[in-house]
C-alpha cells in the first residue's frame, strides 16, 4: 500500500514510462510511412478515432471502477479481522476461568489458556497472510516471460522484497509447540485446520468447565466469523476479475493507440502547410501514454494478495493485531510496528 499523499513523478515513470518508448517507435514508424510512401489515404478523420477514445475511456473506466471495489472490499474485510481479532483476544481471555469449574485451575494454568488461545490466533493470521500470496494463474507473476520478469523485480523492489520474511514453518513455531506445527504443515489449508483446533481447544476447556456451554457457544461463535472473512479474503484471491472485461479493455487501449497517430496526422497537417507533422509523435506518446496508464492501474488493482506495492498491508494489519493481542496477556516484549519501506507498507 502506498501511503505518500502523492506519488512522485519519478515513481509514475517507473510505473509505466518504459512505454513511452515503444510508443515513440511506433508512432515515428507510423509518421514514417506516411510521409515517404505518399499514402495520403493512411490520414483517418480525427471523428471516428476520437469516438474510440471516448468508448475506450468509459470502458477503461468501469474496469478501473471494479478493480477498485476488488481492492477496497479485501481492505474492508481485513478491518473485520482486525475488529474481530480484538474481540476474540478479549473474551477467550475473560471467558476462561475458574467460575465455572470444581476443580479450580491454578493462575498459570489459565495463563497459559489463555496465551494458548491467543497466540493461535495470531497464528491464523500469519498462515492466512501466506495462502493469499500464493500466485495464481491470472496474476502478473504467471503472466509472459517479460510481465513475469518485471513482476518479479517489482515485488523484489517494490512489494513484499523489501520486508523480512520468515519461513511459515519459522513463524508459525514462534506461536505453536513443534508437534502441532508439524500437524499443520501437512494440510493445503493450514489457516482452516488452526481454526480447527481452535474448536478442538475450546472443547477441551469445556469438559474441564473452565467455560460454560453460553461461553462456549459465543467463543465458537467467533470462530464461524473467522471462517467467514477467510472464505471472504479467499473468495477475491481464487475469483479473477472477469477476464473478458479486463481482455477487451487490453485490446480496446491498444486499438486506439494503433489508430492514433493516423488521426492525428490528418488534423495536423491542416498546420503550418503540413510543416509541423513532427508534433505527430509526441502527441501520439503523451495520449497513448495516459490511456495505457490508466488501463495499467487497474490492471495492478484488481489483484489486493499478489505481493506488489498496491496490496493490502497484510503484514502490518498482522503485526498490528499481534501486538494488540500480546498486550492483553501483558507481555512486555512486543514487536514493533511495521514500518513502512520506500514509501510502501506491506
Amino acid at each position: 500500500m502506498f501511503i505518500e499523499k502523492n506519488l512522485s513523478l519519478r515513481g509514475l515513470l517507473r510505473f509505466s514510462g518504459g512505454h513511452m518508448i515503444w510508443l515513440t517507435l511506433w508512432s515515428s514508424t507510423a509518421l514514417s510511412i506516411y510521409h515517404f510512401t505518399g499514402w495520403t489515404w493512411l490520414a483517418i478523420p480525427w471523428l471516428p478515432v476520437s469516438l474510440v477514445g471516448l468508448a475506450v475511456a468509459f470502458f477503461v473506466g468501469f474496469k478501473n471502477n471494479s478493480a477498485y471495489d476488488r481492492m477496497w472490499e479485501a481492505r474492508k474485510i481485513w478491518g473485520a479481522i482486525i475488529n474481530s481479532s480484538r474481540s476474540w483476544g478479549t473474551i477467550a481471555k475473560h471467558f476462561v476461568s475458574n467460575q465455572f469449574s470444581s476443580s479450580p485451575a491454578s493462575l498459570e494454568e489459565l495463563k497459559s489458556y489463555h496465551k494458548e488461545l491467543l497466540y493461535r490466533h495470531i497464528a491464523w493470521l500469519y498462515a492466512l497472510r501466506e495462502q493469499l500470496l500464493r500466485p495464481t494463474s491470472w496474476e502478473h507473476i504467471q503472466g509472459p516471460y517479460m510481465v513475469r520478469r518485471l513482476t518479479k523485480r517489482r515485488i523484489a523492489n517494490f512489494g513484499v522484497g523489501i520486508f523480512e520474511q520468515k519461513e511459515l514453518k519459522d513463524r508459525l513455531e514462534e506461536y505453536l509447540d513443534r508437534e502441532e506445527v508439524a500437524k499443520l504443515l501437512k494440510f493445503k489449508n493450514r489457516a482452516t485446520q488452526i481454526i480447527d483446533n481452535q474448536s478442538a481447544a475450546l472443547q477441551e476447556l469445556r469438559a474441564k468447565n473452565l467455560i460454560d456451554d453460553f461461553r462456549h457457544m459465543e467463543l465458537q461463535k467467533m470462530l464461524t466469523d473467522f471462517y467467514t472473512q477467510q472464505g471472504k479474503c479467499e473468495r477475491i484471491k481464487k475469483f479473477p476479475f472477469p477476464r473478458q472485461y479486463a481482455s477487451v479493455s487490453f485490446y480496446f487501449v491498444a486499438l486506439f493507440i494503433v489508430l492514433l497517430p493516423f488521426g492525428l496526422i490528418s488534423e495536423i497537417r491542416e498546420l503550418a502547410d503540413g510543416s509541423l507533422m513532427w508534433l505527430t509523435i509526441p502527441f501520439t506518446v503523451l495520449v497513448g501514454w495516459v490511456f495505457l496508464t490508466m488501463e495499467l492501474v487497474g490492471d495492478y488493482s484488481e489483484n489486493p494478495f499478489e505481493g506488489m506495492a498496491n496490496d493490502i498491508p497484510m503484514l502490518a494489519l498482522c503485526r498490528t493485531i499481534e501486538i494488540d493481542l500480546r498486550e492483553m496477556l501483558g507481555e512486555e516484549e512486543i514487536p514493533e510496528a511495521v514500518s513502512p519501506q520506500k514509501g510502501i507498507l506491506m
